[in-house]
């Protein structure tokens, strides 16, 4: 699979308009090469530059597996119009919560993962148990890395 994004280049500088500094929006993403017996996707955004250990940005859930892409700004809602759900972020919301490191550049990692089933969590899950449950249903995975730092 390949996860990419118009937003900015793979492992080059995040745009504000995606971060606390601008919009804080989630920048559009798009994926291919999905295995045909996928279920359903789920889509992790991280930092792993936290100086606290991994914070979570994203978690989403429940895509439906014949879906392609995510338009940019995906609204903070449970439950999405078209089938999705999303966990609750490390800044306690629902929904994207976009970089804004404290000092110095991080690296963010989207990880986008092919289920071979569809996810029994409710909205608001954490990256926790969304990765737990993730761990035994992947059919396959892929990253998109992008950095930031704040001015």
């Amino acid at each position: 699979m390949d996860l990419l994004t118009s937003a900015f280049d793979a492992g080059g500088t995040i745009p504000d308009k995606y971060t606390c500094e601008g919009e804080n929006v989630s920048p559009p993403l798009e994926w291919r090469a999905v295995p045909t017996e996928t279920k359903s996707l789920a889509l992790v955004c991280d930092d792993p530059d936290s100086p606290g250990g991994i914070w979570s940005h994203w978690v989403l859930y429940d895509i439906p597996p014949d879906r392609e892409e995510l338009p940019e700004g995906v609204p903070a809602e449970g439950r999405l119009s078209w089938g999705g759900a999303q966990g609750r972020n490390d800044f306690g919301d629902i929904g994207y919560g976009g970089p804004c490191p404290s000092q110095g550049t991080h690296r963010y990692y989207w990880r986008l993962y092919a289920l071979d089933a569809p996810c029994d969590l409710s909205p608001g899950a954490t990256r926790g148990q969304l990765l737990d449950w993730v761990e035994n249903h992947t059919l396959a995975e892929t990253e998109l890395m992008g950095r930031f730092a704040r001015s």
